[in-house]
């Protein structure tokens, strides 16, 4: 089944703007309230949500893997009002977009293969959707938003009401500014008792959403949340010491289950590789270097890309500076930062030795 995803994908992938372009025009059809779901100005021959589709589709043999990541999705797609129609909605048209670029090569072994893998896909997602029991998504009023440089923030929110989620997870993320524009941010804190979220987000370019919230947040703005996702976690019982790898503001999540560890007597040796091009965009080094004085589980291994004579700092790629170390086994490695960088940082660490089965790390992005 897979096998004939991949194989007709590759002959598509050339084409994603053309298929997309189809594939909104028959979903805008079959269901035109969908239209709602996406930004108000959107790119409809934008080829993201039809590449992450059919990465999904091409992992369905790797139940394993994809399946609680399906399971944290349909939670999350409630906060659109996705029903089941909206469902058999989407695949009809990708289907149909497929068939129309693939043309003889469309066979019903082909055909066959992606209504199976998709099925496969939707049915987690609803079934995860009616099974659960929070709400469809959550507000939160900004308390703070203050500058940490010219093109980063840090943004506190108050929710009204508790958020579930785990030291290490991420939340999908509307705000006021840019609505229907969807973002994912991690809370650099662990669950706190007035249940408050700290975010840091730096402004990238051509970067709506970031860009909105570093400028032009307020106290008193209200933002929307979906459902917790992510699967980065420290196992405190598997008697493994514990590797973090964070990529400028990537450092959120690993701070987060830092935070958390720091309620514990005892915990696995953690050390975190925290780099960036300059010294400036360390910007959370001080707060990791202060639970470290009082924390003898933790080191802090700063790490930048310009050779500034700084003493106490590795200097190279996070890559390069992880690897030199070895191939760190017995370790359990979180890895967190821009896509590039994990991409990097997970090929290198392969490459020295690492198992992929040590290896976790999140497959978002940021904008």
């Amino acid at each position: 089944m897979v096998r004939h995803v991949r194989e007709s994908w590759q002959e598509c992938e050339p084409y994603t703007p053309e298929v997309a372009q189809f594939f909104y025009g028959m979903l805008f059809t079959l269901a035109p309230e969908a239209r709602d779901f996406f930004p108000i100005h959107m790119d409809v021959r934008s080829g993201k949500l039809v590449r992450a589709i059919v990465n999904i589709l091409q992992s369905v043999d790797r139940p394993d893997d994809v399946a609680p990541y399906l399971v944290q999705l349909g939670r999350d797609h409630r906060k659109f009002g996705v029903q089941p129609h909206h469902y058999e909605a989407i695949g009809t048209a990708l289907l149909a977009a497929v068939k129309r670029q693939l043309q003889d090569s469309w066979t019903p072994e082909v055909e066959r293969a992606w209504a199976e893998a998709f099925t496969i896909v939707a049915r987690s997602m609803q079934d995860a959707a009616e099974a659960d029991e929070y709400p469809a998504s959550w507000t939160g009023t900004v308390a703070e938003h203050r500058r940490l440089s010219w093109d980063l923030a840090l943004v506190r929110i108050e929710p009204d009401r508790h958020i579930p989620f785990r030291p290490g997870q991420y939340l999908s993320v509307e705000v006021p500014q840019r609505p229907r524009l969807w973002r994912y941010l991690s809370p650099a804190n662990a669950p706190r008792p007035d249940g408050s979220l700290e975010f840091h987000v730096r402004a990238i370019d051509r970067g709506w959403v970031s860009r909105g919230i570093v400028g032009h947040t307020q106290p008193g703005d209200v933002w929307r949340f979906g459902a917790p996702m992510g699967r980065l976690h420290v196992d405190r019982d598997a008697g493994r010491d514990v590797l973090m790898v964070a990529g400028g503001t990537g450092v959120a999540p690993l701070q987060s289950l830092v935070d958390d560890l720091g309620r514990f007597g005892q915990n696995p040796n953690v050390t975190i590789f925290y780099g960036g091009p300059k010294r400036e965009d360390l910007y959370a080094l001080e707060a990791l270097r202060q639970l470290a004085a009082v924390n003898p589980w933790l080191t802090v291994v700063p790490v930048v890309e310009e050779d500034a004579g700084l003493s106490g700092f590795e200097v190279g790629t996070l890559a390069d500076a992880v690897t030199a170390h070895g191939a760190w086994q017995d370790h359990d490695v979180l890895v967190s930062g821009s896509p590039s960088m994990v991409r990097a940082t997970v090929s290198r660490m392969l490459v020295a030795g690492t198992t992929l089965d040590q290896i976790r790390y999140d497959p978002f992005t940021v904008e």
